[in-house]
């Protein structure tokens, strides 16, 4: 595995340098510019594949401005439409999740379609021949599947899945087999818990990627990875991953043994902690007996709903084995986190944080984020 190109003790230009100013966490004209360029026009990752079961099974997501119908089809494929009905707009499945036999229905004047988004049926349709069925189906949404997930793109032309999505991964790992050796696809949900932030979706961010307050807030989890006391996340450097301490037999609350390896995990994978960022909004943890995946639906510039999901070896799901060791230990660090993002919510429409606040050397990175950010919504807030 590659390990280094950036180095905490590496000379910088300077201890301090500059955050976002506050209005870019509180401004709702700016959480309309990142829905429109960055939630609708990357690669969003929406569903659990293997949650849509059966073909006819169905989930609606909030991604940006837009709801989005993620169902699987006859042929058993995963699809994806807006949940708009082409004949007047009406949403077209309200329910957040479920399961239709052949077809889905408007409730308000009854167009319906197959699960390939087709027009099949609407009153009078067959009075009607020069409706095209296909050209007035649903508005299809391009879809990707990886590490046992379905994303979606809302733009006409998505950025490469490769270089954006995948590419996250290699880049901090160094490699993509690094990541594709937990078979996380192959794995099965054991615990997922939906966590209601009332803070802006880049402050969940910052704090995943610096580690800076681990000491003070992570009691837990510190315990479990000491290197995290010192301040330097995992995220810090290019196929690091933070080792278990001394003593410490499981990735669990109270360090103690958890499950088997996965079965392809490398040897020096072994009782290390890896963490991705995959902008926008989602967060990959990498352990060796289990992978905790985060997906954020931001849904207003202050309000973000998380989905977190601890995935274990299939066998360990169906036997029944007790997992609340290991989800305990990662559920209090989100709720460590998010209560840590609630309270600084507030603070960004003070007049104290009218220019922002300050990085030190160890959240320096977070500065590249900020720089991605404004890089995408063209400058025009900064």
């Amino acid at each position: 595995m590659t390990t280094t190109p950036v180095s905490p003790e590496s000379p910088v230009s300077q201890s301090l340098i500059s955050t976002l100013p506050g209005h870019y966490y509180t401004d709702p004209e700016i959480f309309r510019q990142e829905q429109e360029r960055l939630f609708e026009s990357m690669w969003f990752c929406a569903v659990r594949s293997a949650d849509l079961d059966k073909p006819g099974a169905f989930r609606t997501v909030q991604v940006g401005r837009e709801s989005v119908i993620v169902s699987r089809n006859r042929k058993g494929e995963l699809r994806a439409f807006l949940n708009i009905c082409r004949h007047r707009g009406a949403r077209l499945c309200t329910e957040e999740s479920g399961e239709v036999k052949r077809s889905l229905q408007c409730p308000y004047h009854a167009w319906t379609y197959d699960l390939d988004g087709k027009l099949i049926a609407a009153p009078n349709l067959t009075k009607m021949p020069d409706v095209d069925r296909t050209t007035y189906g649903l508005v299809t949404v391009a879809l990707r599947e990886w590490l046992g997930y379905a994303w979606v793109c809302l733009a006409d032309e998505p950025p490469s899945f490769e270089e954006s999505v995948i590419g996250a991964a290699v880049e901090r790992l160094g490699d993509a087999a690094s990541i594709e050796r937990y078979r996380t696809e192959d794995l099965a949900l054991g615990r997922r818990i939906t966590y209601d932030v009332k803070a802006n979706w880049k402050l969940i961010v910052e704090n995943f990627m610096e580690c800076y307050h681990c000491a003070t807030i992570h009691p837990e989890l510190t315990e479990v990875l000491p290197e995290f006391a010192d301040g330097y996340a995992a995220q810090y450097y290019v196929g690091h991953g933070a080792e278990f301490g001394d003593g410490i037999k499981g990735f669990t609350v109270d360090g103690s043994e958890g499950f088997a390896k996965l079965p392809e995990v490398a040897d020096d994978q072994d009782r290390r902690y890896y963490a991705i960022t995959v902008k926008p909004t989602v967060f990959i943890n990498l352990v060796p007996d289990h992978v905790i995946l985060h997906r954020m639906f931001p849904l207003a510039e202050d309000r973000t709903v998380v989905e977190c999901d601890w995935l274990y070896a299939p066998e360990v799901v169906e036997s029944g084995a007790d997992v609340s060791k290991s989800v305990e230990l990662f559920h209090r660090v989100n709720a460590q986190d998010f209560e840590a993002c609630e309270r600084t919510q507030p603070a960004m429409a003070s007049r104290a944080y009218r220019d922002g606040g300050v990085l030190v050397p160890t959240e320096h990175h977070i500065g590249i984020f900020h720089s991605w950010l404004t890089e995408h919504l063209g400058g025009v807030h900064a």
